[in-house]
Order: structure tokens, then C-alpha cells, then sequence
């Protein structure tokens, strides 16, 4: 008589997915970004080895809706909630289990739960594992709670081997999270949580864990923190370290006050620093006060930025529009003060007021939101009337400096410029290889945004589907 074949039972896959496509997939925008958001490589880290993984991200490939994969666990942010549910919907209408998770879910879970078979609320280290032995198990839970300011020990490296190969820098990790200034449009401000490190071992285990990854991707990294300097005798020590890796180049977010600090400014040098991500955000001195971001201090910015890029640093600032003491004459002036201070790349927006944030309370009891469609928070909408401008003055200027500032002349003014600031502290080979990493770093950040500036701004936020601010804009 023949014996019973055994089977193994089906191995289940989930397929992590971070969406971009805030206005639809009718037609997408694919980022030319050079390095992808964190959450998708590493909650795929996080994930138990009983299981397989995917990492999709909607920035540079569409959904594929004919995946295998039983379960889907979509990240996003908060303007891209219409489309997670959009996405969540047509998922489970094909009988796939789906959950809800990141930044948006995490603060408004009540709103976020009833589109989702299960969400995790709350930072993934510690919940997401047990939700996945839940899931194999057949008993997952509609909602995972995690405290808000979890420990960040021992997190394992993110699962870089998983970024597309469309990412010129797959290796994205972070040192920190949190952030110590009180700024109101900032949604680490909605529900506040301590400032918190990693051991620093850690961040180095990450940043060499590089298998699978070609190797002249291994000697490119990013840290995506919301503020790297908010600790700065740990931010140096952790440079320090990061140091002996000799790096090709390092990005690094942190905010301007950092700056004050040149101990600081040399450890990321010598860490092979090539961009910094600043929140510059408005070169008024009474916008900047009204939004309580007081760490930054106008006058400092020219010789902040002339430091960083002496040493070959990059300056990549955010710059913000319709804040509420703009007036109609500081944007007059705005492009001969940015060309003053001298920054290499801005990342504009329009201010957004995020749901639930300091600013969004102010202007709901001022009584002056004019659009609640959460897919146009993404900072190309204004969705609120300003106190002194109108929406015809706001947008000809978010139109005009944008524009102006990525023309091809003023990219090309900008990088030679930049050329003739350098000092030099090594050999001529390595000296010039410096400048060949440093431009080739600017020239892809000026085209990623030149790009956005023909095709949203220019040609106006309800004529485009291009989603914004996927990868870098919660920050210092």
C-alpha cells in the first residue's frame, strides 16, 4: 500500500508596500529621488523569518494588484491616506489580508482602522513581529498598540538587498528620532515623544550590512533621522565612528542651530558628509517666529551654509511659502536673499497645515481651512486662506522663485560657485574626487526638483498627479 505523500503547508508572503501616488495611479509620477524612504526596509527586517517578504515602492514602480502575496501591509503619510484606502479596498475585495501602518495611522487610528483588517499604531520594533505570528497564526487582532517612545535597542539593519535597483543610494538608516524644537506645522508635534538615540554600534552594524547591494552603492549612505543634532555630544561621537567606515559620501538631516556647533560641522566632514538636509524653511525673521521655529536665525544662514560647503558639504534647505507674516514684498525680494545666502538646493512647498498639528488647530479656530481633501496636504495645494495674500499671489510666487531658482543657468552659477569655495586638506586625486562625488550629488538633487518644478508647479496642483515629499520632509 503506498504511503501519504507529506506536504509542507504553503509559505505565507506579505508584500510591504509605500505609497507615493497621493492623487491616483491614473497617472503616476515616478521620483527620480536618489535614496528611498526607510519604513518599508525595515519593518521588512522585522519581519520573522517564517515568512517571505517583498518591499514595493510606489515612488519608483506601480502596485502590482496580480502579487501572490496573502498579505499586504501598506505605509504612508498622512496626504496619502485617500489612497491607502483606495489601495486597501481593492486588495481585500480580492481576499488578501491588509494592514494599515505609519505616521497617520499611528496618531488618528480611529479614523485609519475601519479601512484596514488590522493596523499597527505606534513605532513598528516591538508589535510588528508578534503581528506577523498572529497573521500565521490565524488570530490577528484589528489593532497593535505600541508605546510612543519605544526603545531603539537592538533593531535589526535595514533589508537593503530589497530597494529597487532605481535607487542610486539604498543604504538609508537612522541614528535618532524625535526632535527637541516646538515647531506648529510639524507632525512630531501632534503627539510628542522624547528624543531618543541608538546605540551606536547599531547604526554602524547598518551601515555595513550591506550584502546583496552592489558595491559602489556600499560607499553611499543617508541618514534619515528628523534630527540628527538634536543630541550633538552623541551626533559626534556617532561621526566619529561613521568616520572609519570612509565612506564615498553621507547625507544627514539635522536643523540649522547644529551648525553653531564646528566640532560638529568637521566630525561630519571627516565622516565623508556630502549633503546636509536643513530646515531652513523661511528667510523672514517673523515668519519663522510665528511658527515658533526659533532655533533658526536668519542672519546666520550665509555663513552656516558658506561652512558646510567650504568642506565640500551640500546645503539641501527647506523653503516654505504662504506662512502666515509672508507679505507680497518678501517674495519680491526672495530670490536675491536666497542667492545671498547661498543655499545649493531648496525643497519648496507650500505651507501645509497637517491634520492634528499646532498650525492646523490655529487656522481651524481662525476659521480659515478651505479645503479638508487630505490628498492635496502635500505641499503644491494651498488649503487654507492666508491672512495678508491671496491665492493668485501665493501660487505666482511659489511659481516664479521655484522656477527661477532651477533654471539651467542658475544650477550651472550655483555648482561653480560652490567649486571655488572648496578647501583642500587632501591629495589632488582625493580632492578631486570629492568634487566629483559632491557634484554629482548636487546635479541630481537640482534635476529631481527641476523636474517637479516643470511638471507640478509650473503647470498648477490640479493639472498633475505628481505626489510630494515622500522621502525627506519631516524634519529638523
Amino acid at each position: 500500500m503506498a504511503r501519504p505523500v507529506c506536504t509542507q503547508p504553503e509559505r505565507m508572503t506579505i508584500q510591504i508596500i509605500v505609497l507615493f501616488q497621493n492623487l491616483g495611479e491614473d497617472n503616476p509620477y515616478y521620483a527620480q529621488s536618489p535614496a528611498p524612504p526607510l519604513p518599508g526596509l525595515l519593518l521588512a527586517a522585522l519581519t520573522p523569518p517564517f515568512v517571505d517578504v517583498e518591499v514595493l515602492h510606489e515612488m519608483v514602480r506601480p502596485i502590482d494588484y496580480a502579487t501572490p502575496a496573502q498579505c499586504i501591509a501598506l505605509s504612508f503619510m498622512d496626504y496619502l491616506a485617500p489612497h491607502a484606502y483606495e489601495v486597501a479596498a481593492r486588495f481585500r475585495a480580492m481576499g488578501k489580508t491588509v494592514i494599515g501602518g505609519g505616521k497617520f495611522a499611528s496618531t488618528f487610528p480611529e479614523e485609519v482602522q475601519p479601512h484596514f483588517d488590522a493596523i499597527l499604531v505606534g513605532e513598528a520594533q516591538q508589535m510588528w513581529p508578534r503581528m506577523v505570528e498572529d497573521l500565521v497564526a490565524g488570530r490577528l487582532r484589528p489593532r497593535y498598540d505600541a508605546p510612543l517612545d519605544s526603545c531603539l535597542d537592538g533593531m535589526p539593519p535595514p533589508r537593503y538587498d530589497l530597494a529597487e535597483p532605481a535607487y542610486a543610494t539604498p543604504i538609508v538608516t537612522e541614528a535618532t528620532r524625535g526632535c527637541p524644537h516646538p515647531c506648529t506645522y510639524c507632525a512630531l508635534n501632534i503627539k510628542r515623544a522624547p528624543h531618543r538615540t541608538r546605540p551606536i554600534t547599531d547604526v554602524i552594524r547598518d551601515l555595513t550590512n550591506t550584502r546583496g547591494v552592489p558595491w559602489y552603492k556600499r560607499k553611499l549612505a543617508m541618514l534619515l533621522d528628523n534630527n540628527l543634532g538634536g543630541d550633538l555630544k552623541y551626533a559626534k561621537e556617532l561621526l566619529g565612528e561613521i568616520a572609519k567606515l570612509k565612506l564615498w559620501a553621507l547625507g544627514a538631516q539635522f536643523s540649522i542651530d547644529s551648525l553653531r556647533d564646528n566640532a560638529f560641522v568637521e566630525a561630519l566632514a571627516k565622516a565623508g558628509g556630502r549633503m546636509a538636509f536643513i530646515g531652513m524653511e523661511s528667510l523672514s525673521p517673523e515668519s519663522l517666529n510665528d511658527v515658533q521655529k526659533r532655533q533658526n536665525n536668519v542672519g546666520e544662514y550665509r555663513g552656516a551654509f558658506a561652512k558646510l560647503h567650504r568642506l565640500g558639504i551640500l546645503t539641501f534647505t527647506g523653503l516654505m511659502f504662504a506662512l502666515d507674516e509672508d507679505t507680497e514684498e518678501y517674495y519680491r525680494r526672495l530670490p536675491a536673499l536666497l542667492e545671498e545666502v547661498g543655499t545649493m538646493v531648496i525643497l519648496p512647498s507650500i505651507a501645509i497645515p497637517i491634520y492634528g498639528t499646532p498650525l492646523y488647530r490655529k487656522i481651524v479656530d481662525e476659521g480659515r481651512l478651505v479645503d479638508d481633501d487630505l490628498s492635496h496636504y502635500e505641499g503644491d495645494h494651498l488649503v487654507f486662506r492666508h491672512k495678508h495674500l491671496t491665492p493668485e499671489q501665493i501660487h505666482a510666487a511659489y511659481r516664479t522663485v521655484v522656477l527661477g531658482f532651477y533654471g539651467w543657468r542658475a544650477i550651472i552659477r550655483r555648482w561653480w560657485r560652490f567649486l571655488w569655495m572648496q578647501e583642500r586638506h587632501e591629495s589632488i586625486v582625493r580632492f578631486a574626487f570629492r568634487l566629483a562625488i559632491s557634484s554629482g550629488i548636487y546635479f541630481k538633487l537640482s534635476v529631481f526638483q527641476r523636474h517637479h518644478a516643470q511638471v507640478r508647479i509650473a503647470q498648477g496642483p490640479g493639472r498633475s498627479t505628481v505626489s510630494r515629499q515622500a522621502n525627506m520632509r519631516a524634519v529638523a
